[in-house]
């Protein structure tokens, strides 16, 4: 496993239940993966000689998020399979490169314009009307190198803050839901996909996912149809995920891919017959695929450092609800918008999760 936070820990727990051995590289002395593992490597991910190390013991390798560098990837594929293909993450690490890609699909990105130069932005406004984001082409998640702009004039101002980056200025469209759907695809080329997800952020974070998602079977599957399409095109191997925003015009447009498991995802640890994690096991591993089925409506809740303040919260609050399933990282330490667990709470409907899933959330603040 090439990266130690809560995916890869979640990812370890997987494989060794399933009874193999995991590896970790990973620069951090504390991940929270390398708890779990059977043997850390405490290297920087261009570490030539201890990615040698690496890759000779493995079988096998796979990732947790996309910003390892792709060279780091090709090295490995001398020793052993690397799944996913440094090619498919290498999509995932440019903006630009991801929406042109979406487009080659035949499937639609959220309208857009590249921005290299400050010249640029002005040349985006016949394509791009405003208030928009203005996006870091690199290295942004969880809403960091994301500025909303009101005008072009704002837009230049970010640009210059944002070091004149190569960006991209998304159109800000008028959303019904974000939803997601988590896939699998096989070496035959065979794909899984998990029930769609129903997502809600909050300042840029994802917060809560609801399962099954408040959406027309029809738009389900087609969400689910567009995700396999790209994962084709990549010729992926692994688990990852496909972001959407659905417009109050009835359009599906595609926000951004994930090459590995999501946090999104993290519902079917509790509610589906196989997790997301066992699911990226059996695939990079050439197993059968584990049943994706929901067993139960389910909402998950994102915990974040917030809820900490100088001190663990009460979790006898949210452990009082027999139905809710508490999962922390092992982090050692809290900070505001750090990802620090999460929970799922689980019911016999949708509004009955979400109703107790939010009532333990207002309990831990």
């Amino acid at each position: 496993m090439l990266g130690g936070g809560q995916l890869g820990r979640m990812f370890t727990v997987a494989a060794r239940t399933l009874g193999y051995r995991v590896i970790v590289l990973e620069p951090d002395l504390h991940s929270p993966a390398a708890q779990f593992a059977d043997e850390h490597i405490i290297a920087p991910y261009d570490d030539q000689t201890a990615l040698a190390l690496f890759g000779k013991a493995c079988d096998v390798v796979t990732t947790e998020f996309e910003n390892i560098p792709a060279a780091t990837l090709e090295f490995l594929a001398q020793y052993c399979p690397v799944r996913p293909s440094a090619n498919a993450v290498k999509m995932a690490q440019d903006r630009i490169v991801e929406k042109e890609f979406v487009r080659s699909c035949g499937l639609s990105p959220v309208p857009f314009a590249t921005i290299r130069t400050p010249a640029d932005i002005a040349a985006a406004q016949g394509s791009v009307t405003y208030p928009a984001i203005l996006k870091t082409a690199r290295f942004g998640y969880d809403g960091k190198g994301q500025v909303t702009v009101k005008s072009a004039q704002e837009a230049e101002a970010a640009f210059a803050e944002l070091g004149q980056v190569d960006c991209v200025l998304e159109q800000r469209v008028e959303l019904e839901r974000e939803i997601s759907v988590i896939l699998a695809r096989s070496t035959r080329g065979e794909v899984r996909c998990f029930p769609v997800a129903e997502n809600e952020h909050r300042n840029g974070i994802l917060h809560q996912t609801i399962v099954p998602a408040r959406i027309d079977s029809k738009l389900a599957e087609a969400a689910q149809t567009a995700s396999a399409r790209m994962a084709e095109q990549l010729a992926f191997v692994g688990v990852m995920a496909v972001e959407f925003f659905l417009t109050r015009q009835g359009e599906l447009l595609v926000n951004e891919m994930a090459p590995r498991t999501h946090n999104s995802g993290h519902y079917t640890l509790d509610a589906c017959i196989t997790s997301q994690f066992e699911q990226q096991v059996r695939m990079v591993c050439e197993l059968p695929f584990g049943d994706t089925r929901l067993l139960s409506p389910v909402v998950m809740v994102n915990l974040l450092g917030d809820v900490w303040h100088d001190a663990q919260p009460d979790w006898l609050a949210l452990l009082q609800s027999a139905n809710t399933k508490l999962h922390l990282y092992g982090k050692r330490e809290a900070r505001v918008g750090r990802k620090m667990g999460h929970y799922c709470t689980l019911a016999a409907d949708t509004d009955s999760a979400i109703q107790e899933a939010e009532h333990i959330f207002q309990q831990l603040q």
